[in-house]
Protein backbone atom coordinates (compact mmCIF):
# COMPACT_ATOMS: atom_id res chain seq x y z
CA UNK A 1 0.00 0.00 0.00
CA UNK A 2 1.18 3.55 -1.00
CA UNK A 3 0.95 6.15 1.74
CA UNK A 4 2.07 8.95 -0.04
CA UNK A 5 -0.44 11.94 -1.42
CA UNK A 6 -0.55 14.88 -2.70
CA UNK A 7 -0.95 17.40 -0.30
CA UNK A 8 0.69 21.21 -1.85
CA UNK A 9 1.77 22.16 -5.30
CA UNK A 10 2.88 25.85 -6.43
CA UNK A 11 2.43 27.89 -9.18
CA UNK A 12 3.61 31.28 -9.52
CA UNK A 13 1.83 34.22 -9.76
CA UNK A 14 2.51 38.02 -10.39
CA UNK A 15 -1.06 40.15 -8.97
CA UNK A 16 -2.52 38.31 -5.91
CA UNK A 17 -5.45 39.87 -6.24
CA UNK A 18 -6.11 38.80 -9.89
CA UNK A 19 -5.00 35.15 -8.99
CA UNK A 20 -7.76 35.38 -6.21
CA UNK A 21 -10.44 36.60 -8.74
CA UNK A 22 -9.63 33.79 -11.15
CA UNK A 23 -8.99 30.34 -8.44
CA UNK A 24 -11.13 31.64 -5.76
CA UNK A 25 -13.99 33.78 -7.63
CA UNK A 26 -14.57 31.33 -11.15
CA UNK A 27 -13.16 28.60 -9.86
CA UNK A 28 -14.30 28.23 -6.52
CA UNK A 29 -11.57 26.97 -4.66
CA UNK A 30 -11.76 28.64 -0.99
CA UNK A 31 -8.87 30.30 0.29
CA UNK A 32 -7.09 28.47 3.06
CA UNK A 33 -3.99 31.12 3.64
CA UNK A 34 -2.94 34.50 2.52
CA UNK A 35 0.28 35.66 4.34
CA UNK A 36 3.26 38.32 3.26
CA UNK A 37 2.51 41.56 1.28
CA UNK A 38 3.70 43.04 -1.91
CA UNK A 39 5.18 40.92 -4.00
CA UNK A 40 5.83 39.07 -1.10
CA UNK A 41 2.41 37.11 -0.80
CA UNK A 42 1.76 33.69 -0.44
CA UNK A 43 -1.91 32.58 -1.24
CA UNK A 44 -3.31 28.94 -0.29
CA UNK A 45 -6.09 27.66 -2.20
CA UNK A 46 -8.11 24.15 -2.90
CA UNK A 47 -11.10 22.60 -3.33
CA UNK A 48 -13.58 22.79 -0.65
CA UNK A 49 -13.98 19.27 -0.89
CA UNK A 50 -10.81 18.26 -0.90
CA UNK A 51 -9.22 20.04 2.58
CA UNK A 52 -6.01 18.11 2.02
CA UNK A 53 -4.73 18.95 -1.74
CA UNK A 54 -3.77 22.53 -1.41
CA UNK A 55 -2.15 24.75 -4.37
CA UNK A 56 -0.20 27.58 -2.83
CA UNK A 57 0.36 30.52 -5.32
CA UNK A 58 3.61 32.17 -4.86
CA UNK A 59 5.93 34.81 -5.98
CA UNK A 60 7.94 33.72 -8.90
CA UNK A 61 11.18 35.14 -7.80
CA UNK A 62 11.14 34.53 -3.95
CA UNK A 63 14.17 31.65 -3.18
CA UNK A 64 17.06 34.66 -2.80
CA UNK A 65 19.02 32.09 -4.66
CA UNK A 66 17.72 33.29 -8.40
CA UNK A 67 19.94 34.93 -10.15
CA UNK A 68 19.13 37.86 -12.77
CA UNK A 69 19.50 35.98 -15.82
CA UNK A 70 16.89 33.37 -13.90
CA UNK A 71 14.77 35.54 -13.02
CA UNK A 72 15.09 37.29 -16.82
CA UNK A 73 14.44 33.57 -18.07
CA UNK A 74 11.25 33.23 -15.69
CA UNK A 75 9.63 35.90 -16.72
CA UNK A 76 9.98 35.46 -20.17
CA UNK A 77 9.13 31.86 -19.84
CA UNK A 78 5.94 33.09 -18.13
CA UNK A 79 4.94 35.46 -20.38
CA UNK A 80 4.33 33.12 -23.00
CA UNK A 81 2.75 30.69 -20.22
CA UNK A 82 5.25 28.16 -20.85
CA UNK A 83 6.87 28.03 -17.28
CA UNK A 84 4.30 25.97 -15.24
CA UNK A 85 1.15 24.25 -15.88
CA UNK A 86 -1.64 22.78 -13.89
CA UNK A 87 -4.21 19.89 -14.95
CA UNK A 88 -7.27 19.94 -13.05
CA UNK A 89 -10.49 17.62 -13.76
CA UNK A 90 -14.15 17.52 -14.02
CA UNK A 91 -17.10 15.96 -14.82
CA UNK A 92 -18.75 19.36 -16.20
CA UNK A 93 -15.96 20.33 -18.35
CA UNK A 94 -18.58 22.09 -20.13
CA UNK A 95 -19.51 23.83 -17.85
CA UNK A 96 -16.33 24.95 -16.62
CA UNK A 97 -15.42 26.14 -19.64
CA UNK A 98 -18.78 28.24 -19.79
CA UNK A 99 -17.70 29.97 -16.85
CA UNK A 100 -14.09 30.52 -17.53
CA UNK A 101 -14.71 31.74 -20.99
CA UNK A 102 -17.65 33.97 -19.62
CA UNK A 103 -15.37 35.09 -16.81
CA UNK A 104 -12.82 36.54 -19.05
CA UNK A 105 -10.40 34.17 -18.54
CA UNK A 106 -7.47 33.67 -21.35
CA UNK A 107 -8.30 30.84 -23.54
CA UNK A 108 -5.94 28.27 -25.13
CA UNK A 109 -8.35 25.98 -26.18
CA UNK A 110 -12.11 24.86 -26.73
CA UNK A 111 -13.15 21.66 -25.35
CA UNK A 112 -11.22 19.10 -27.16
CA UNK A 113 -11.38 15.36 -27.51
CA UNK A 114 -7.71 14.51 -28.27
CA UNK A 115 -5.97 11.32 -29.93
CA UNK A 116 -5.30 10.14 -26.90
CA UNK A 117 -8.63 9.91 -25.50
CA UNK A 118 -8.95 12.16 -22.88
CA UNK A 119 -11.57 15.36 -23.90
CA UNK A 120 -10.23 18.77 -22.41
CA UNK A 121 -9.80 22.52 -22.87
CA UNK A 122 -7.19 25.26 -21.71
CA UNK A 123 -7.31 28.38 -20.22
CA UNK A 124 -4.06 30.54 -19.21
CA UNK A 125 -4.05 31.81 -15.01
CA UNK A 126 -3.21 35.78 -14.88
CA UNK A 127 0.10 35.17 -14.30
CA UNK A 128 0.53 33.31 -17.74
CA UNK A 129 -0.16 29.54 -15.84
CA UNK A 130 -1.05 27.02 -18.17
CA UNK A 131 -4.70 25.65 -16.75
CA UNK A 132 -5.78 22.45 -18.21
CA UNK A 133 -8.99 21.09 -17.55
CA UNK A 134 -9.46 17.07 -18.20
CA UNK A 135 -12.77 15.82 -18.46
CA UNK A 136 -13.97 12.71 -16.33
CA UNK A 137 -16.37 10.28 -16.55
Amino acid sequence: MNDITIHWTFLPHTDPEASLAFYRDLLGFEVRQDVGGGPMRWITVGPEDQPDVSLVLEPPFADPGITEDERRTITEMMAKGTYARLVLATADLDGVFDRLKSGGAELVQEPTLQPYGIRDCAFRDPAGNMVRFNEVR
